[in-house]
């Protein structure tokens, strides 16, 4: 069965941090490129950060750069998004999702809270 489980989210203060994961089962993670998502209340989906099958590529939306940091480790089948300096604004569901080619795959979200 194919799965991807985010962990990781709650509730943090403004400035804080949070780091959360995604592990895959079911596929061969390491062949797909992953990236995050997130959506707030009544706000579109948006694509936070990508990074590529091998880990060696890898984007962030400018709401995030220099705050966030995606990773993966691929022999854990995991990938990650380390979040630092959060703002009340980064208030969402992360959801991770896995693609290679036409094939996609989407984790069912954490909800991360930033708020004093």
């Amino acid at each position: 069965q194919v799965q991807l489980v985010e962990s990781g989210g709650g509730l943090v203060q403004p400035g804080g941090s949070l780091r959360l994961s995604c592990v895959a089962s079911g596929f061969n993670f390491g062949n797909y490129d992953m990236r995050w998502f997130r959506q707030a209340p009544g706000k579109e989906r948006e694509r936070v950060a990508t990074i590529t099958s091998s880990g060696t590529i890898y984007n962030y939306a400018d709401s995030v750069k220099g705050r966030f940091t995606i990773s993966r480790d691929n022999a854990k089948n995991t990938g990650y998004l380390q979040m630092n300096s959060l703002k009340p604004e980064d208030t969402a569901v992360y959801t991770c999702h896995a693609r290679r080619l036409s094939d996609e795959y989407w984790g069912q979200g954490t909800q991360v809270t930033v708020s004093s």
